[in-house]
């Protein structure tokens, strides 16, 4: 059953992201800015926490919360844990490198890591592909692993059974064609209705 499932993972992850288009690579360097309405700064442990309508931009990232917890390591990598306000969800939202594409996602929690350059978002999870403005593909779980460096992701609808984080229990998603994808061949026309003869082998019956 565990084989089968990790099947279906790499298959929703294959038809999700198209080929040849990756998350925008630029993002990981950028500076991260932060509007909150507060902030409480250690210097020592090299650690933020911004509360208060935090919104928080990163490149082409934008990330939107009621808290967010920001640690930056020794060689400058980033970590954020964003929190929702009770009953509303922590939002994320990331441009596709080269196309006009972009992946969006929400969730009660949403964990940044900016060594891996990995997205989680968890708990009444939900994430969507656009295409310009237009919804492409969308999936649903408790818990839904996005991996920038691959362009992969995993969704976990906790198979135990249903949880407060995912009342249903099941993974759910729609997916869209690809652009291009071949159109179904015409049918052939239709044959010419047959016409009766007055001759036989030649001859005038």
């Amino acid at each position: 059953m565990k084989y089968q499932q990790a099947i279906l993972t790499l298959t929703l992850a294959v038809a999700f992201l198209a080929p040849g288009a990756q998350a925008e690579r630029a993002d990981r360097a950028k500076p991260m800015n932060v509007e909150a309405d507060s902030l409480r700064y250690d210097d020592v442990n090299q650690t933020s926490v911004f509360t208060g309508r935090v919104v928080v931009t990163k490149g082409t990232i934008i990330i939107r919360g009621a808290k967010v917890d920001v640690k930056q390591d020794p060689e400058g990598y980033q970590f954020g844990l964003v929190t929702a306000e009770p009953g509303k969800r922590a939002f994320f939202r990331q441009k596709r490198d080269g196309v006009d594409e972009y992946i969006e996602g929400e969730g009660d929690t949403i964990e940044y890591d900016g060594r891996a350059d990995r997205v989680k978002f968890i708990g009444r999870a939900e994430m969507r592909r656009y295409r310009g403005t237009a919804v492409s593909d969308e999936t649903s779980g408790a818990l839904i692993t996005y991996d920038n460096t691959t362009d992969q992701f995993a969704v976990d609808g906790n198979p135990g059974g249903a949880t407060p984080a995912n009342p249903g229990g099941r993974v759910r998603a729609t997916l869209a064609p690809r652009p291009g994808a071949s159109a179904p061949a015409p049918a052939p026309a239709a044959s010419a209705p047959l016409r009766s003869s007055t001759t036989l082998g030649g001859e005038k019956r």
